[in-house]
C-alpha cells in the first residue's frame, strides 16, 4: 500500500526559510492531487496548501499565501513546501496528504497522510 513519508522538518529563527518534502513508498503519486496540513499542540489540524495532479492548480489559505508555495515534481516523485518568512505561529506538525479528488483543502477530503514532520520556529 502507498505510505507517505515528510521530510526536512527543523528549528530555525523567525524570518528563516524551509523547505519540506514528501515521497510515497512503495509506490507512485500518479494522478493523486496533493496537500498540507500542520497541527500544532492542542489545536486541530488545518489547512496549509493543496496542488492538483498535473501542478497547474494551487490553493494557499490567507495564513500563509504570499509566503508559501506547495509544488511538485512529478518526476522525481515528490511533494515540496516551500516555506520563507517563518513566523514562531507557524509552529507545528506538518503532514502531507493525497487524494483523488481534484484538490484536496479539508481533513475529510484527503485519502493519505504521511506521519508528520516538526518544524519550530523561535524567536
Amino acid at each position: 500500500q502507498v505510505q507517505l513519508v515528510e521530510s526536512g522538518g527543523g528549528l530555525v529563527q523567525a524570518g528563516d526559510s524551509l523547505t519540506l518534502s514528501c515521497k510515497p513508498s512503495g509506490r507512485t503519486f500518479g494522478r493523486y492531487s496533493m496537500a498540507w496540513f500542520r497541527q500544532a499542540p492542542g489545536k486541530e489540524r488545518e489547512f496549509v496548501a493543496a496542488i492538483s495532479w498535473s501542478g497547474d492548480m494551487t490553493e494557499y489559505p490567507d495564513s500563509v499565501k504570499g509566503r508559501f508555495t506547495i509544488s511538485r515534481d512529478n518526476t522525481k516523485n515528490t511533494l515540496y513546501l516551500q516555506m520563507n518568512s517563518l513566523k514562531p505561529e507557524d509552529s507545528a506538525v506538518y503532514y502531507c496528504a493525497a487524494s483523488t479528488l481534484r484538490m484536496v483543502v479539508t481533513i475529510t477530503q484527503a485519502d493519505l497522510w504521511g506521519q508528520g514532520t516538526q518544524v519550530t520556529v523561535s524567536s
